[in-house]
């Protein structure tokens, strides 16, 4: 398998989605605004992401492909039965834990959303009971995204990269069809839809996963729970695994229900749009590469290769840095001309789009960061070791609280974004410092060489986009046709500046390029 393909299958279907996404979210705004609806809607959709990133995507991953991958490559063993074996009795323990997770939920509604906004900004009872109604419609979004994970992590062992990275299309596809055809004039109501649509969502992307795996041969039988010795061990590494993988996503939900008690009406989306702008380069290269990484490091540290598992976390850094400086760059100093393009129409304002370029510029300070927790996190979960990510993470979050609680009042919506993008800084530290004093990662000659003029190149890059961004302006508030013309026009400048950039510094160069491309993992 080849590292740089592999991302490229999973990159350019999560770039799919991730349009889709800011296509879904410019409609929202349009529709909704930036207002009490639009913030209760992100705090009941913010609901069943927390727990998934915890419990599902992020722990339930970290600690499964792994064990699934030795089992598979096991010699002595029968290869592939023994793996779906042992996911059959992961299911047979997880549906019922998700059943009762969501029932519970459904039923203490009340207390949970409270506890995530701390009252909602001095909300009416009858409003705080609108923002409950939406969280109890999102959450069983947990459950099915949970058991989508579980098929997606089989299919992503097998190479299937492909089929799992399409499955967030599926959710945007239907948020957008809910909003062109039963959006309403009533906020509240659209958003009610939304949430409806969320769960509608999650059983598609379920019926697809399931689909493909009996396509690919892959036919999981429901059994009575069983707490044998794998399904133990899979529990005692899932534990510490939610926190370390939803360190970003706990950090967000501390910042969220700050906005949402401390800031003014409109404040929480104005971090969610920043967020999901922001996210975009995430999903692309953070996301992606976690995805192939951490199968691929497991598979080759299950054959004893060490020095290959090596190279591989290598080229991830280094391709981790090339894409992700120059997005670091664009997004803080082109964030007005982005965020107008996408949503300054209908509801959505200039102030809107200002404040949102604001929290966004916060947000990217911590993009390196967000994406190189995605790459380093991969060498201590194919390694089984799930417990030291999660006490950096905790040390993160306790970071991402104090500086929260210092920030938010001085700096009102920019001050939880820029806390959360310095707590996952200090995490990524940690992840490294450890890594680098077990021998478990050291950077190669050909990765000392390259970053440091990355930054160099991502840095040009900004500074010229800084001097160019006037010309855009007259054109990302226009018709639909010259904003979204002027947007591509934007990232297209950007693009070629940050290539010519890297070639004058020497960062690139063609020989180079061409051997990480042909080059194996």
């Amino acid at each position: 398998m080849n590292l740089t393909r592999a991302l490229g299958s999973i990159g350019g279907l999560t770039l799919a989605s991730r349009v889709l996404g800011l296509v879904r979210d410019a409609l929202f705004f349009r529709f909704v605004g930036a207002n009490f609806a639009s913030d209760a809607f992100q705090i009941a959709f913010r609901l069943p992401n927390m727990f998934r990133a915890l419990f599902a995507e992020g722990a339930f991953n970290a600690a499964f492909i792994p064990l699934f991958n030795r089992k598979v490559a096991d010699p002595t063993g029968r290869g592939l039965p023994d793996g779906l074996a042992f996911a059959e009795d992961a299911l047979s323990v997880l549906l019922p834990v998700l059943i009762l997770m969501t029932g519970l939920v459904e039923i203490a509604a009340w207390p949970v959303t409270w506890l995530l906004t701390f009252g909602f900004n001095d909300a009416t009872d009858a409003q705080f009971a609108q923002v409950v109604q939406l969280a109890r419609l999102t959450f069983p979004y947990l459950m099915l995204i949970s058991l989508v994970s579980l098929l997606g992590g089989i299919l992503n062992s097998l190479h299937k990269f492909w089929i799992n990275a399409a499955a967030p299309i599926l959710l945007n596809l239907t948020l957008i069809g809910a909003l062109l055809f039963f959006h309403t004039d009533v906020p509240i109501l659209t958003a009610r839809n939304q949430a409806i649509a969320v769960t509608v969502a999650g059983a598609l992307q379920l019926l697809w996963l399931w689909l493909a795996c009996r396509a690919a041969g892959v036919r999981l039988r429901l059994k009575r729970p069983r707490l044998n010795a794998d399904v133990k061990r899979l529990l005692s590494l899932i534990w510490p695994a939610a926190a370390g993988a939803g360190a970003v996503q706990i950090n967000l939900v501390v910042s969220t229900a700050l906005a949402a008690s401390l800031l003014p009406a409109g404040s929480v989306s104005y971090i969610y749009a920043a967020d999901r702008l922001n996210q975009l380069p995430l999903g692309l290269i953070g996301i992606g590469l976690g995805t192939v990484l951490l199968p691929t490091i497991s598979r080759l540290l299950g054959k004893g290769e060490e020095a290959a598992a090596m190279e591989t976390q290598n080229r991830g850094m280094e391709l981790a840095l090339f894409l992700t400086l120059p997005a670091t760059a664009a997004l803080i100093v082109c964030g007005v001309p982005i965020a107008a393009a996408l949503f300054q129409h209908g509801k959505f304002g200039m102030d809107d789009t200002l404040f949102t370029a604001q929290a966004l510029a916060a947000f990217s300070v911590g993009l390196p960061s967000y994406i190189l927790v995605k790459v380093l996190t991969p060498g201590y979960y194919a390694r089984s070791d799930t417990r030291t990510p999660v006490r950096y993470a905790t040390i993160s979050m306790v970071v991402n609280l104090v500086l929260n609680l210092a920030l938010i009042v001085p700096l009102q919506h920019m001050g939880p974004p820029l806390a959360t993008a310095i707590a996952s800084t200090v995490n990524v530290a940690l992840l490294y410092r450890t890594l680098a004093k077990r021998g478990q990662f050291v950077p190669d000659r050909q990765l000392r060489r390259r970053a440091p003029r990355l930054l160099v190149a991502a840095l040009a890059m900004g500074g010229t986009m800084f001097f160019l961004n006037d010309l855009f302006t007259p054109y990302v508030t226009g018709s639909t046709v010259e904003r979204w013309g002027a947007l591509v026009v934007l990232v297209g400048t950007g693009g070629l500046v940050y290539a010519a950039a890297t070639v004058l510094t020497g960062a690139v160069r063609p020989a180079d390029l061409k051997r990480l491309i042909r080059r194996p993992a």
